[in-house]
């Protein structure tokens, strides 16, 4: 199986820039509603929500510029599930230019599945850990994304006495 189409979505002109190119909060808003939609493949939706009392909680991520992104653009996002444990999910958005492969973008998340009463973490259900399963082994042979992993940081030169 190949990365899951997650978003679709057109550029529009409220999330461009004075360039005329996409701001760098609508890469995580289209991200985001990817993550959304994750979710509700997955059948951690709003009727899920409303009846467990559970969701899904970002607890970090990565966003990498990659390629401009300009106003009109159709872009879609793809989603590979790299990990997960009874309680967390390790995912890979990228987008791209819809039906292409030219990676515009890269977000790399971690997400953990929380009780909203509390809140804190609480494990996934058995049909949703069977179904993140199911998917990450669908989406072994992918290749892993080359922006995975990456650390910020400055690397300082050795100072010279």
């Amino acid at each position: 199986m190949p990365a899951l189409t997650t978003y679709t979505t057109q550029i529009q002109p409220d999330w461009v820039d004075y360039n005329g190119h996409l701001r760098d909060a609508f890469y995580l808003l289209i991200f985001s509603y990817a993550t959304d939609a994750l979710m509700d493949s997955l059948g951690l939706d709003s009727t899920h929500r409303e009846a467990s009392g559970h969701s899904l909680f970002t607890l970090e991520l990565h966003l990498n510029y990659l390629h401009e992104v300009k106003l009109g653009a159709d872009v879609e996002v793809h989603t590979q599930l790299i990990a997960h444990d009874t309680k967390r999910l390790h995912l890979y958005h990228s987008l791209h230019p819809v039906g292409g492969d030219k990676e515009l973008a890269g977000n790399e998340q971690m997400l953990l599945h929380v009780d909203l009463k509390g809140p804190h973490a609480t494990a996934f259900s058995e049909a949703t850990l069977q179904r993140l399963s199911a998917i990450c082994l669908e989406q072994a042979d992918l290749p892993r994304p080359a922006l995975l992993g990456r650390v910020i940081g400055i690397k300082k030169a050795p100072i010279k006495p």
